[in-house]
């Protein structure tokens, strides 16, 4: 299954990352899109309401009226895709990010972003990837994760 994102998505998650690092915070944003003959097509970002925290560790949470924007936000026809989120410094799944609860679908992707949101600069490419595989998040290879992450220019 490949993920196909338009450039300026990871453009605007690098916007929102890079404000809230400013402040000692993480962020959490979904990529909302369609399935079309397999292949995940992420057509916009959706940045709920949130609040983040810097002491005791960095940690971000969705609030109870970011759930329910985020329920209200889809179209008929859309699904949420993959999760990206930033973390202080090196990317990587977290326990917490792993018994996260808010995407679970078979085959949906979580793209962990490295150093507040910096780690975009460098492109997708220089995140941790995931792929929920037989109920768990998988890590991906760079390898993997060129082979099955497509960003374009368009859309």
């Amino acid at each position: 299954m490949r993920l196909v994102v338009p450039a300026r998505l990871l453009e605007e998650a690098r916007i929102v990352f890079e404000a809230a690092g400013a402040r000692g915070a993480e962020a959490t944003a979904l990529l909302a899109g369609l399935v079309v003959h397999g292949e995940h097509r992420a057509t916009r970002l959706v940045v709920p309401d949130q609040r983040a925290g810097t002491r005791g560790g960095c940690w971000v949470e969705v609030t109870e009226r970011g759930k329910r924007d985020l329920a209200a936000a889809l179209a008929l026809e859309e699904r949420y895709l993959a999760r990206i989120h930033s973390h202080p410094g090196e990317a990587f799944h977290s326990g917490t990010d792993d018994a996260n609860l808010g995407l679970t679908a078979e085959g949906a992707w979580s793209i962990v972003v490295p150093y507040f949101g910096l780690g975009l600069r460098s492109g997708v490419y220089a995140c941790a990837v995931y792929q929920r595989t037989d109920g768990c998040w998988e890590r991906l290879s760079a390898q993997q994760t060129a082979e099955r992450i497509r960003v374009v220019d368009d859309a």
